[in-house]
């Protein structure tokens, strides 16, 4: 459990504005979707408010591949509206974020007698870059054998073919979402993480919903004539909610960059699933699996058989490089939130959305992915604007920049800022900090790019407590409850012999 806080005089504010006077819309859930949700209503002139029972983004959210991509293997399962959707959703996000949206090459490699023949594949990613609005980042292009042996020394050179390259970006999936959530905030929406959604009951102006904070400001209720649950995982455990999604967990592997050569991203497949080799500064990030997951959301973990199988696969393919558990810096798990469909793998399951209504005034939004977030926003907002009737204005998500480029600096960008007193007064002063971890694991990302041992925890406690005003006893209980978060339990021999 996580130490009580002293609500600070912003959080009371928050609470002030969201329970003032009734909202137009109250969103549940501040990842990426309802983060994307509440900007865009806020633009749109609406009067905004959204909560969240954990920390922003500490779902779904900042457990991903961190990629905004179109999804190059759908196309094998004819989902050609998908794939055009997605791809050029992430030139949009590119165009509004550059700063969290880097064209990146992806190598392919083929190899004869198994998997995707590289005639196949030179087809698929000249046809991947048509459903890009005709254009992707770079064009696509082809590699003979020989020229992929010398980009990719290290890859496995028997009955290699070829390779192709496309182009999809790497983003940094938390801090896409709290740049939405700043937005938001700045065109005049209220937010609170760590205020849990507990009743919603309709009344003839739209919904009374009771919202109780975990961060020390009470039980509150909201009035608002609509509300959005955009919260993932958990969107079928709310009422009325109609949403029937079936889970599925994915889980990466970080490593350094100096123990796998790569000059870009490269797929690496076994049967149908596809695994991602990415650079990201000094470090790889190889992932993700793709299996049912049944278990609650917030209990996701990785466990010794991922690691195992991520690392036998990557060997499979970089032989010489003999990855073990001891080279891993650090690990993450997140659960995909998919559409129920009961027949066929997770990876077979369509990633599209679904954005439903079950009563006047709530709208479920379901499935989806991180690239397809801000239609998904503007999808839902042109719904409960209609409902409404008011004369809001026109989207503006897909121009206006997301950040101002005078907000844009060392803490904005893909790779973790160094670790520093600066950037932890930053996080605390503008970014709704309430715990020890919402800086180590969402804020920051120090946590996945540096091993435990190296990692300063005891002067970034110090920081935190001094620019949040925290006493000795709480700097000592947050540093206790990171240490009983467990983030890795597959690195615990009882654990991993199982």
């Amino acid at each position: 459990m996580k130490p009580s806080a002293q609500p600070v005089p912003s959080r009371v504010h928050a609470f002030a504005r969201l329970t003032e006077a009734p909202l137009d819309l109250l969103v549940v859930g501040g990842g990426i979707v309802g983060s994307g949700v509440a900007r865009d209503a806020a633009l749109r002139g609406l009067r905004v408010g959204l909560v969240d029972m954990q920390d922003f983004s500490a779902g779904t959210s900042s457990r991903s591949s961190r990629l905004l991509h179109g999804g190059l293997r759908y196309l094998e399962q004819g989902r050609v509206g998908l794939v055009h959707e997605a791809s050029v959703e992430k030139k949009t996000i590119h165009r509004i974020a550059p700063h969290l949206g880097e064209p990146l090459g992806f190598m392919f490699p083929a190899y004869r007698g198994e998997g995707r023949p590289l005639w196949q594949l030179r087809i698929g990613v000249k046809l991947y870059d048509l459903l890009c609005g005709g254009r992707n980042f770079q064009p696509s292009r082809g590699f003979n054998r020989e020229e992929t042996r010398a980009l990719l020394p290290d890859l496995d050179a028997e009955n290699l073919s070829g390779a192709v390259r496309y182009f999809d970006a790497l983003t940094n999936d938390a801090r896409l979402v709290l740049d939405n959530l700043r937005s938001a905030e700045r065109h005049g929406a209220a937010l609170a993480n760590y205020a849990k959604l507990t009743d919603a009951r309709p009344d003839a102006a739209g919904w009374v919903a009771t919202i109780a904070d975990a961060a020390g400001t009470g039980t509150h209720t909201v009035r608002a004539r609509t509300i959005v649950n955009a919260t993932g995982p958990w969107a079928d455990q709310l009422r009325p909610s109609a949403v029937k999604l079936r889970l599925s967990k994915g889980i990466h592997v970080v490593v350094d960059r100096s123990r796998l050569r790569v000059p870009s991203a490269v797929v690496i497949t076994e049967g149908k699933r596809i695994l991602f080799v990415l650079p990201w500064g000094e470090r790889i990030i190889i992932g993700t699996t793709d299996t049912d997951y049944r278990a609650a959301p917030e209990a996701v973990v990785t466990e010794a058989d991922d690691v195992r199988y991520v690392l036998r696969t990557v060997n499979e393919f970089f032989p010489q490089i003999a990855l073990r558990e001891a080279d891993i810096v650090s690990t993450w798990a997140g659960v995909r939130p998919l559409i129920a469909n009961p027949d066929g793998s997770p990876s077979d399951i369509s990633r599209a959305h679904q954005i439903r209504s079950p009563q006047p005034g709530w709208w479920d939004i379901a499935g989806g992915k991180l690239t397809t977030y801000r239609l998904m926003a503007e999808q839902a907002v042109d719904q409960l604007v209609r409902h409404l009737g008011i004369a809001a204005a026109p989207c503006r998500t897909a121009e206006e920049p997301l950040l101002d480029p005078t907000e844009i600096d060392a803490h904005s960008g893909l790779i973790p800022p160094p670790i520093s007193a600066a950037a932890v007064r930053h996080y605390v002063g503008k970014e709704w900090v309430q715990h020890l971890d919402d800086i180590l694991l969402r804020r920051s990302g120090w946590h996945y790019y540096h091993r435990a041992e190296a990692l300063p925890l005891e002067d970034i406690a110090t920081w935190t407590a001094e620019a949040a005003g925290w006493s000795p006893a709480r700097r000592a209980a947050e540093l206790a409850a990171w240490h009983a978060l467990k983030l890795d339990p597959w690195r615990e021999p009882a654990l991993a012999a199982r």
